[in-house]
């Protein structure tokens, strides 16, 4: 387990205001009857900040503490990340951490999950897709003019290329859309877009999907999920839906240049992970 420090006696910020009538009934709704809610986040982008080589990627000093102040207060905290959920426990420091007994990291978009309780991955067999796609990925990137720059990482059930080390990350992020989704579909997968990276992964999992099976999973009736990139857009679209079904919930942009797609359907939206934590810390502060 990895070493967290916070300052304690430091004050916390006040909560912010949505800036939408349903953002204001859902952090209502969480600060009425916080037993009952479920706060979902992202890990890269939210949790932990961006870095050019996805595994240096740690979690925020800030995070574990915040969120371990937060967890005993509510339903649940799950952890909902394109990584796979393994990696994510590690390079988030969650395991073995006092108040963090009910965490929930679902990882590869909901495909595999990690429950703090017991320390274990549960996830069913890899899609063939993935080990066709990583032994054509070499000659493709090549064909596109992409080798030098680009870097694969490998994510067990997915491929994703990063070209945030190109001369020109966003040329080669466009000139590889195509290419990288033929090959894709080529193989039964589908391209996820992100902040600079592309990708190939199997079809039928997102994080709207993880993060509506775990509502009902834990009947949570209140709702607030934190993301900062296009991954992230599915589970925004879960709140909204959720929403409509009664259920308050309230959106969180990490609010980056490079992504604005969520900050304009977001509630609220705080600065990076530094202001996640804040928003955690504050949330914490608020509930009994």
């Amino acid at each position: 387990m990895g070493t967290h420090t916070t300052d304690a006696s430091r004050t916390p910020e006040p909560l912010p205001e949505p800036v939408t009538r349903a953002g204001r009934e859902g952090l209502s709704a969480l600060l009425d009857a916080p037993r009952t809610a479920l706060i979902g986040l992202d890990f890269d982008g939210t949790l932990a900040p961006i870095v050019a080589d996805p595994e240096q990627a740690r979690a925020h000093p800030g995070a574990v503490p915040a969120l371990a102040a937060l967890a005993p207060r509510v339903a649940s905290v799950a952890v909902i990340t394109g990584r796979p959920a393994g990696v994510a426990v590690r390079h988030g420091g969650f395991a073995g951490v006092p108040g963090l007994d009910h965490l929930v990291v679902l990882g590869h978009y909901g495909a595999e999950r990690w429950e703090a309780a017991t320390g274990e991955v549960v996830a069913p067999p890899p899609h063939p897709g993935v080990a066709a796609v990583r032994a054509e990925l070499p000659g493709v990137l090549d064909r596109a003019g992409a080798w030098h720059g680009t870097w694969t990482e490998e994510k067990g059930r997915a491929v994703a290329v990063h070209t945030r080390r190109a001369a020109d990350p966003e040329a080669a992020f466009e000139a590889l859309r195509e290419p990288l989704a033929a090959l894709a579909a080529r193989h039964g997968l589908i391209v996820e877009p992100g902040r600079l990276v592309l990708e190939l992964r199997p079809p039928g999992m997102d994080k709207g999907v993880a993060l509506r099976d775990h509502v009902h999973a834990t009947g949570a009736r209140a709702l607030l999920y934190a993301g900062d990139d296009l991954g992230d857009l599915p589970a925004f679209t879960a709140i909204d839906r959720l929403r409509e079904e009664g259920v308050p919930g309230l959106l969180v942009c990490s609010g980056s240049t490079e992504v604005t797609e969520l900050a304009k359907r977001a509630d609220v939206v705080v600065d990076g992970p530094a202001g996640v934590v804040a928003l955690l810390n504050s949330l914490a502060a608020a509930l009994p």
